[in-house]
């Protein structure tokens, strides 16, 4: 097992050199298991909240400043160690170009914006799909000893199919049908930028070059760049209001938000949310052809679970 610990969360620009080297053919590599992930584990075991960096996220997002951390920016934190685990491993695939599909995040109590937590990210859950692979990142937040929020995100390698690829058959993703609006609920229609991409890398991290420029993108298959997923999901978050001091949020990424876009969220009402594992389901849609974009739902949880 590669463990590695911090004394910060590394710098994207550190790991620059790295995430170029990862867009070249990874060829016989003897170190690279094409059917395994690395056995590795990243920590932070102080982390300080860079209160800049908070300000921004929750302005480009939507956030207000409630003194505590929006439910999704702990994700956010955790691609620092996510992208330096996939370059400085043995990892089976090019990082630039990875889709990611669906992401699920569980708060167990509020994360005050200057409390210093422990942040640990781990490879996981490796498997075949018809368009590649997928494998997830696993994200554990402590407080001394106590988890306090984790996180599943899941990627699709999509140009490395497996040897049985034509064996292998795919859960259909289900199709969301939009819902009448709720008059309680959130019914918004707003407009997504073309530099929206770019403005969320340099807060986020995430400079994925299917989400910076027209030509960028195509070189992974896409017409134009798309909006990063875990912002769809924060701004979404973001308009619904208010969520539970315990809570899971998840979301299936459906079709992607190609910039410019005109973009529609429908929401069940956060007050419905009384009791543990009550559930509040929301969509972001095509504004133009009411296509999905994503998928999601709020649940109540206890620390227990």
């Amino acid at each position: 097992m590669s463990d590695k610990h911090y004394d910060a969360l590394p710098k994207a620009h550190t790991t620059y050199a790295n995430i170029i080297k990862s867009l070249l053919p990874i060829g016989d590599n003897p170190k690279v298991g094409k059917d395994e992930l690395p056995q590795a584990t990243y920590y932070v075991d102080d982390l300080h909240i860079d209160q800049g960096n908070l300000k921004d996220y929750r302005k480009i997002c939507g956030f207000t400043d409630t003194g505590k951390l929006p439910i999704t920016y702990p994700a956010v934190l955790s691609q620092a160690l996510q992208m330096n685990m996939m370059v400085k491993e043995p990892f089976p695939f090019a990082m630039l170009g990875l889709v990611h599909v669906d992401n699920s995040v569980t708060q167990y109590r509020p994360i005050g914006e200057r409390e210093t937590i422990a942040m640990s990210v781990t490879f996981d859950n490796l498997r075949d799909h018809a368009q590649g692979q997928q494998f997830d990142f696993v994200t554990i937040v402590k407080s001394q000893d106590d988890i306090i929020w984790e996180g599943t995100s899941t990627y699709l390698a999509r140009g490395k199919k497996p040897d049985s690829s034509a064996n292998v058959k795919s859960t259909p993703r289900p199709v969301t049908v939009k819902p009448m609006v709720d008059e309680k609920g959130v019914h918004k229609v707003f407009e997504v930028p073309e530099d929206i991409g770019r403005r969320y890398a340099f807060v986020s991290g995430d400079f994925n070059l299917i989400h910076l420029h027209p030509l960028s993108a195509r070189a992974f298959g896409f017409p134009k760049a798309i909006a990063h997923g875990m912002w769809s999901k924060a701004k979404c978050l973001a308009m619904m209001g208010e969520l539970p001091d315990a809570c899971t949020a998840e979301v299936s990424f459906k079709l992607p938000i190609f910039l410019p876009s005109e973009v529609e969220l429908i929401a069940e009402p956060i007050a419905k949310l009384k009791n543990i594992d009550d559930s509040c389901h929301f969509g972001l849609y095509s504004a133009k052809n009411d296509k999905p974009h994503l998928a999601g739902l709020v649940k109540r949880v206890t620390e227990d679970e």
